[in-house]
Order: C-alpha cells, then structure tokens, then sequence
C-alpha cells in the first residue's frame, strides 16, 4: 500500500485522489493553506496550476527530498492559450527535476481531463494515465496506484518524453476551451 500527498484541492487533486483511495491506497490532501502541514506521503503529486510550481518548491522543496513528485502540470501560457512557456527542447518536469535533485520526479496525468479519472473512461474506452520519468522503481510505484485505482497506464518512456505529453496535453486543453472537445472527453489510447 503507497501513501500519496497531493498538493492542490481543485478538481485534479479531488480526481486523483478518488483514484488513489479507491485502489485502498492512503491519501493526503494539502491546500493553500496547509502550509504548516508536513508532507507524509512517499509519492507527491504537484496538483497545481504551472504558475504555482516554484512557489511550492520554494516553501516546501525540503520536504520533497527523497521522495517521488509527480508533475501534472500543463506549462502553458494562461493569457492566450497560444503557446507552451517552456523552451522548446525541454518540459515543466525538467524544470521541476533540476528544482528537486533530491527527488525522483515523474510526469503524469497531464493529458488526463478530472472527469475521465474519475469516471475511468473516454468515451467508450477506458482511461489510460501517461507517464513518464527516469527512475524505474518509482514508475513501477504509481503505476501500481493507478491501476490498483482502476485506471490503465502506458509508460512514455524517460522524463525526456514529458516534453511530448505537455504538448499533447496544451492541444487537449485548447481544444476544450474551444469547445470542440468536451471536458468530459479527450484523447484515448486504445
């Protein structure tokens, strides 16, 4: 049994929490204002807005040393929607591994929608969790979470590939706010 803290209470955090509890996995959820709260979990899931990254880092990057941080986060640029901020030969996850050396940093649940975790499906196929990092035995970790959850994962391959699951991710969350998909939907691997 794994115990996850996820930093963030919006709809991501209360999603991946169902997911994590109903595989009987323990979880924590730490908003904004449980800053004085320590992290306990072995893995960490960052369920914050992009913006919000280095200020989590800065006051609680101490606690995350050792321990398995997953970024969900969509590095995109909130006041257009036009573009990703992030250089183009690299991700918000190695932005975070570089912040974090002491921990093992995953990217997961970016080209996840809220509904879909939480209803396990899109559309008529069920939902698969992308993830990517470097370390073998953390994968291994969350995956176990997730589909102990109910949910599929399929392994991107090492954290270099978080680059490719943040683009697919911004084209899934402009294509919602332009309503030609729905929140509900998304992109399925079958």
């Amino acid at each position: 049994m794994a115990h996850v803290s996820i930093i963030g209470t919006g709809n991501m955090g209360q999603a991946i929490a169902s997911v994590v509890s109903r595989g009987g996995n323990t979880v924590e959820l730490l908003g904004s204002t449980d800053k004085d709260q320590r992290i306990t979990g072995e893995i960490v899931v960052l369920a914050v807005p992009y913006p919000a990254v280095a200020q989590v880092i800065a006051e609680r990057g101490d606690q995350l040393a050792g321990k398995i941080v997953v970024d969900i986060t969509n590095p995109l640029n909130f006041e257009t929607f036009d573009s990703l901020v992030v250089p183009a030969d690299g991700s918000a996850a190695a932005e975070i591994a570089a912040a974090l050396p002491q921990s093992r940093v995953l990217k997961s649940f970016n080209t996840n929608f809220a509904a879909t975790l939480a209803s396990g499906s899109v559309g008529d196929a069920p939902t698969t969790v992308s993830l990517a990092g470097d370390d073998a035995d953390a994968k291994a970790l969350l995956a176990g979470v997730v589909t102990a959850g109910g949910l599929r994962v399929v392994d991107a391959g090492s954290l270099s590939r978080a680059r490719e699951l943040e683009a697919l991710g911004f084209l899934q969350l402009t294509l919602a706010v332009g309503e030609k998909i729905s929140w509900t939907g998304g992109f399925a691997l079958v």
